[in-house]
C-alpha cells in the first residue's frame, strides 16, 4: 500500500492561514474594543450660569480628557451580565458594602421593596444627604454595579437608599399581580416617601441609571411637590423616549437588536418565575391577573417591544403600546424639572440611538439648570478606565456623580456668597 504524504507546499499553507485568522481576531478585537479610538473630555452643553462655572470648577471630572477605555463586552456587559456573563464578572474586583449590618429592607403596602444603607464616613461638608438610586431594567440593590456605587457614595458620607424593582429578586415572590414596568413611578415615590419619614431633616439627590433615569425624571416632573428637600438629579444611560426608541431598538446598528433579544429573553424569565400570581393560579380570582393567551405570546416575544405589548402595557390599562410608551416616558416631564440636573450619554452606547440624544441636547439648550454630557467613549454604564485586560473595579461614572453631589452640596451651603459673584449669561456649548 502506497502511504501519500502531503507536499511541502501545504505545511505553508496551513502556517498562512492561522496567522490570517490571528490577524483577523485582532483586528476585530482592536476595532470592537475601541482601543485604537482617541480619548477626549466629554462634551458638554449647558448655560454659562454662576451655578455652571462653579461645578466645572469644583468637578474636573466633566472638563478633563477621562481617558478611559471602551471595551465592548466589559461596558456592554453592564446591563446584560444577566444573560452574557457571570453575575461576579460585572466587575472586575468583588465590591463588599461597608455598613450592612445596617442594611434594611422595607415592603410597602403595595408591595415595593428597597434597601437603606447608612454612610461609613462623615460627609466632607458636614451635610445629611441621602442618595435615592433607581438601578436599570430588572436590577437591584445586588447587582455589582450598584453595588460599586454604593459602597463609594457611603465612603463619601452619603446614605444610600436603592429601590429594587418590583419582580426584579426572584426569590421573592409577588403578593399582588403587577410588576415593575418602564415608567411606573409609584414604588419609587413610596422609597422616597419612606426615607422623608425616616430622615425628616435629610437632604436628597436622585439618582437613576439606565431605565432607572427615566423613572427618576419622571417622578420628579410629575409633581412639583416631588423636588421638595431634593439638590440635584444625575441620570445616566438613559434613552429619554420609548417611543422613539420603539424603531431604533429593532435595528442591527451597533449589535441593538441582539440586545434587545437578550434583555427580552431576562425579562420572560422574570416574569414566568412570578407566573402564579400574574397568570392566575392562586390570584385566579383577582381581575387584574394576565390571562393564558398572554403566557402563550410571552413564550413566543422575541423583543421587549413584544413583551410591554402583550404584557407590561396591560399592568396600567393602555389600550395601546404607543400610548404606553408616550405616557411613561419622562421627555414629557422634563421640562418641569427644577433643579440641577446632570444628564449623561455615551455616544457608543449600543442601547440609546444618536436621534435620542437631540431630547437632552434640546433641553439643556433651554433650561440653565441643567448640563448635558455626551462622553466619546463609555458604551452602556461602562466608563471603565485604565489598562485594557485590568481596568479599575471604580468607573469614571462612578466618580462622576459622588463628585457632582459633592459639588452641589458645597455649592449650597456658600450659595449666598456664590451668586452674588457674577451674573448669569446666555447659552453656551464646550466641548
Amino acid at each position: 500500500v502506497e502511504v501519500q504524504s502531503l507536499s511541502p507546499e501545504m505545511p505553508a499553507v496551513f502556517d498562512g492561514v492561522k496567522l490570517a485568522a490571528v490577524a483577523a481576531v485582532l483586528y476585530v478585537i482592536v476595532r470592537c474594543l475601541n482601543l485604537n479610538s482617541p480619548t477626549a473630555p466629554p462634551d458638554l452643553l449647558f448655560h454659562d450660569t454662576a451655578l455652571n462655572r462653579f461645578l466645572f470648577k469644583s468637578c474636573p471630572l466633566l472638563t478633563k480628557d477621562p481617558s478611559h477605555l471602551a471595551p465592548l463586552l466589559r461596558e456592554r456587559e453592564r446591563e446584560c451580565s444577566p444573560l452574557l456573563f457571570p453575575s461576579q464578572l460585572g466587575e472586575y474586583t468583588s465590591i463588599s458594602v461597608e455598613g450592612e449590618p445596617a442594611q434594611i429592607s422595607v415592603s410597602s403596602q403595595q408591595g415595593a421593596k428597597w434597601s437603606a444603607v447608612l454612610p461609613v464616613f462623615i460627609h466632607c461638608r458636614g451635610e445629611d444627604v441621602t442618595m435615592v438610586i433607581c438601578p436599570g431594567i430588572a436590577n437591584h440593590s445586588e447587582k455589582q454595579y450598584i453595588r460599586t456605587f454604593v459602597d463609594y457614595a457611603q465612603r463619601h458620607g452619603y446614605r444610600c437608599a436603592v429601590l429594587n424593582h418590583l419582580g426584579a429578586l426572584t426569590n421573592i415572590k409577588l403578593t399582588s399581580p403587577r410588576i415593575f414596568t418602564y415608567g411606573c413611578t409609584w414604588e419609587f415615590a413610596a422609597m422616597v416617601s419612606y426615607m422623608r419619614k425616616a430622615y425628616p431633616h435629610t437632604q436628597f439627590m436622585m439618582v437613576g441609571f439606565s431605565l432607572g433615569g427615566n423613572i427618576v425624571c419622571k417622578y420628579l416632573g410629575e409633581n412639583q411637590v416631588n423636588q421638595d428637600r431634593v439638590l440635584c438629579c444625575a441620570s445616566v444611560c438613559q434613552g429619554y423616549s420609548a417611543l422613539r426608541a420603539q424603531d431604533t431598538f429593532l435595528q442591527w446598528d451597533r449589535c441593538r437588536r441582539f440586545y434587545n433579544f437578550l434583555m427580552a429573553d431576562n425579562m420572560k424569565k422574570i416574569i414566568l418565575s412570578h407566573r402564579e400570581i400574574l397568570f392566575g393560579g392562586k390570584a385566579s380570582s383577582c381581575p387584574k391577573c394576565l390571562e393564558d393567551v398572554e403566557l402563550s405570546r410571552l413564550y413566543t416575544a422575541t423583543s421587549l417591544t413584544q413583551i410591554d405589548d402583550n404584557i407590561m402595557r396591560k399592568f396600567h390599562g393602555y389600550d395601546t403600546l404607543k400610548e404606553y410608551y408616550e405616557k411613561e416616558s419622562c421627555v414629557h416631564y422634563l421640562h418641569n424639572i427644577q433643579v440641577p440636573l446632570l444628564l449623561v450619554n455615551a455616544s457608543d452606547d449600543p442601547l440609546v440611538h444618536d436621534s435620542l440624544l437631540t431630547i437632552p441636547r434640546s433641553l439643556a439648550e433651554k433650561k440653565e439648570n441643567v448640563i448635558f454630557a455626551l462622553t466619546l467613549h463609555g458604551g452602556h454604564l461602562g466608563f471603565f478606565e485604565g489598562a485594557v485586560l485590568f481596568p479599575e473595579p471604580l468607573t469614571w461614572m462612578d466618580k462622576l456623580v459622588v463628585d457632582y453631589a459633592n459639588a452641589i452640596c458645597q455649592w449650597e451651603k456658600n450659595k449666598p456668597q456664590c451668586t452674588g459673584s457674577s451674573e448669569d449669561t446666555g447659552s453656551e456649548s464646550s466641548d
